[in-house]
């Protein structure tokens, strides 16, 4: 039986293949080979870093090749869907929304899986969602959401927390999954529609 974290950790990469996709030909027009290359780092430069942190080898795209296939999905999609996608000015938010959503949970679990603390796995939960997302941003010249404004990265964080919250009463595990990736996702849409965000450290 297929374990509901595989199944985000795909689903994930496959969303984050098609923001890495559509945030890099968003900057500038790229060729076929160029956006490739922009959605592996999306896909799976988060997942890549949480590895290296926890020692965990091989990386899990190099052990599973549904993860590359995945990522070749996301592309595939995105070539097909381009013009419909880039008409909705919100369509590279909710994929990357979705994105992070997916992979905070994944990687808080598999930290755990590792004998990670609870910070340390909230920690590497959050970067699993969005470092990948600031390699892109560098790499196109644009300055990395986490860096600005707005709630991204805490999402995640406040998402991390709530899986943890709810594990400790013994809730399913599958419904935790859902539950704490539709809060990240729920913060985060909440947060760009009513343009909310931390208090500035200084003024």
């Amino acid at each position: 039986m297929i374990e509901i974290q595989y199944i985000f950790e795909l689903f994930g990469t496959v969303v984050f293949a098609i923001s890495g996709a559509l945030a890099a030909d968003e900057r500038q027009k790229h060729d076929w080979f160029g956006i490739t290359c922009f959605a592996f780092i999306t896909a799976i430069g988060g997942g890549t870093l949480r590895d290296l942190f926890l020692n965990s080898y091989p990386l899990v795209w190099i052990a599973d090749m549904n993860v590359i296939y995945a990522v070749f999905a996301g592309i595939f999609l995105a070539g097909i869907f381009y013009r419909y996608f880039s008409k909705l000015r919100t369509t590279l938010m909710l994929f990357d929304t979705l994105g992070i959503a997916l992979f905070t949970i994944v990687g808080l679990e598999k930290a755990q899986s590792l004998g990670a603390n609870d910070f340390i796995s909230v920690m590497m939960g959050m970067f699993t969602a969005v470092m990948g997302g600031v390699l892109r941003d560098i790499l196109i010249n644009k300055t990395p959401t986490i860096f600005v404004e707005e709630i991204y990265a805490t999402a995640c964080i406040a998402g991390g927390i709530i899986y943890l919250v709810l594990d400790s009463f013994g809730v399913d595990r599958n419904i935790n999954f859902i539950v704490s990736g539709a809060m990240i996702a729920i913060i985060r849409i909440i947060t760009v529609k009513f343009n909310l965000s931390l208090p500035k450290f200084y003024k």
